[in-house]
């Protein structure tokens, strides 16, 4: 007899629809034939199902079993398979009938005792049932509020091989889970950190409010203990809130790596992601035999946090390059590409000198001139070249340590980002995610022109700091920023001096 279901596999982020195919021939030898490019999580279990039945109270069918995994030109390697095996090994041996199997989809891993384990995905399998017109997914409990969040399907969770075959069968109601957005915001959408934490640091604040504004990348450089770490763990909570659409996309990713939180339906905060210096290329943009995301996919719509940047493999900062510019990183393997989405803010940060004290009024530098060049050289012009902002973050004050006001808010920031963010939005014509960091050449040209002292000024600035057309640009897109900051139509001098000072790290620290 032969039994037919549908699931779904991951591949990359995405979710693609599989057909299992069940046949049982009870004239042939018994044996158990696994066929449709599986690789070795989904071959093994073939074992757990077996048993999972055997301890659910099912008979093991003692016949000739053939499944196929259809379409069978790309891997499946995911354990979500066990399900609906599972399911279709029971009905083609007539222990289940069920007039569900072409409205509802099934995908979860099983326990040697019919327990449905959660799995990577969900959300992104729901999504794709839903572009697929059917009825419904069947999903594991832990994973019910998860892809609950996808409207127009009904979610029914299951937490074991019993409860499963008693909803296909019709013999046991189990209601779809439910999804509230604004009860989610309430739980999940808040901060727990604020930039009033940061003593004094105001002129950092400032840099980080343009920053946030028009999403440039930003470099600090200070010696230890100036509060680097924590400007930059504070960035997102000045940025907007997450749309349902940004949030959707983010989740996607987290899900498809297993590390959304457990318990919650969606990312409502903004990414934050600081891995550390010894991280190599595939870890920072993906990879593997069958890709998976990196850091910088998964710090998607939020920032992503480079401490120590000199500290880094100079091989593994390049790769940076392309997906800071094309807001997304693709991996080409023999079994085709995957594109991940990579639009971000780069938060970067280190010290000026190998000790770190080099120009510290307190303390002494003795680091030579060939220690500190070799140090700073660890960075290539190029990557420097894509870092909007550069600021200096100076130690601060003990009586600004001791001072019980506290400085700058989130609040407060909050407010000049979110106003400076409506202007943008009304300048690219309403769409959401352009802002003055992504303008092209053309758009520069458009929004960026400047009377004839503030031409000289940047053609002075050029000249003497020997900045290369993408520095150009880069002031440019800045002074654009803090006009907008500023609610004024055209750049002065006053904007593009601001900006022109945040490019001077070029002169001072890598021009000598």
């Amino acid at each position: 007899m032969l039994a037919k279901l549908f699931t779904y596999s991951l591949f990359g982020i995405d979710a693609r629809p599989v057909d299992v195919e069940v046949d049982l021939s009870p004239a042939a030898m018994p044996k158990t034939i696994l066929v449709g490019l599986a690789e070795a999580a989904v071959r093994e279990s073939t074992h757990r199902i077996e048993r999972a039945l055997v301890n659910s109270g099912y008979s093991r069918p003692m016949d000739r079993i053939v499944i196929n995994l259809s379409p069978a030109d790309f891997p499946k390697e995911a354990a979500s398979f066990d399900l609906p095996i599972a399911l279709g090994l029971l009905i083609a041996s007539g222990q289940l009938q069920s007039d569900r199997l072409d409205r509802y989809g099934a995908v979860g891993e099983l326990a040697l005792d019919g327990e449905v384990r959660p799995i990577k995905g969900a959300l992104s399998m729901a999504l794709q049932c839903q572009s697929d017109g059917k009825r419904g997914l069947v999903v594991p409990v832990n994973n019910a509020r998860e892809a609950s969040v996808v409207e127009g399907i009904e979610v029914i969770p299951v937490g074991s091989l019993a409860e499963a075959v008693g909803f296909f069968s019709g013999e046991l109601d189990v209601p779809p889970a439910s999804f509230s957005w604004k009860d989610a915001v309430a739980e999940y959408g808040t901060y727990a950190i604020d930039f009033a934490d940061v003593k004094g640091q105001e002129s950092a604040k400032r840099a980080v409010t343009v920053a946030s504004t028009g999403r440039h990348h930003l470099l600090m450089i200070g010696s230890p203990g100036t509060g680097k770490t924590l400007l930059a763990q504070r960035l997102a909570t000045i940025l907007p809130g997450l749309s349902p659409e940004e949030s959707l996309e983010t989740t996607r990713i987290y899900s498809a790596v297993g590390r959304l939180p457990d318990e919650q339906p969606l990312l409502l905060t903004r990414p934050f992601r600081s891995p550390h210096h010894t991280i190599s290329e595939a870890g920072l943009v993906g990879g593997g035999s069958t890709p998976t995301p990196g850091e910088i996919s998964l710090a998607h719509h939020g920032v992503l946090f480079l401490d120590e940047l000199p500290e880094f493999n100079r091989r593994t900062l390049e790769v940076l390059r392309q997906p800071l510019e094309e807001h997304r990183v693709t991996i080409s393997r023999a079994m085709g590409s995957v594109t991940f989405p990579a639009s971000l803010m780069l938060v970067a940060a280190m010290n000026p000198c190998p000790c770190g004290f080099r120009g510290d009024p307190k303390r002494q530098c003795n680091c030579s001139p060939v220690q500190i060049e070799r140090y700073l050289s660890r960075i290539s012009g190029p990557l420097l070249d894509r870092i909007d902002i550069h600021v200096e973050v100076p130690p601060v004050p003990f009586r600004e340590l001791s001072d019980d006001q506290t400085g700058t808010d989130s609040e407060q920031m909050r407010e000049q980002v979110v106003a400076a963010r409506d202007v943008q939005r009304r300048r690219f014509d309403g769409h959401p995610e352009r802002t003055n960091g992504t303008m092209t050449p053309r758009e520069i040209r458009r929004y960026c022109r400047l009377d004839s002292d503030a031409e000289a000024l940047l053609k002075s600035a050029m000249e003497e700091m020997g900045l290369s057309a993408r520095a150009h640009d880069k002031i440019l897109r800045v002074s654009r920023t803090i006009a907008d900051l500023e609610s004024a139509e055209e750049i002065t001098s006053v904007h593009l001096s601001e900006a022109i000072n945040y490019r001077t790290l070029d002169r001072t620290y890598w021009a000598g």
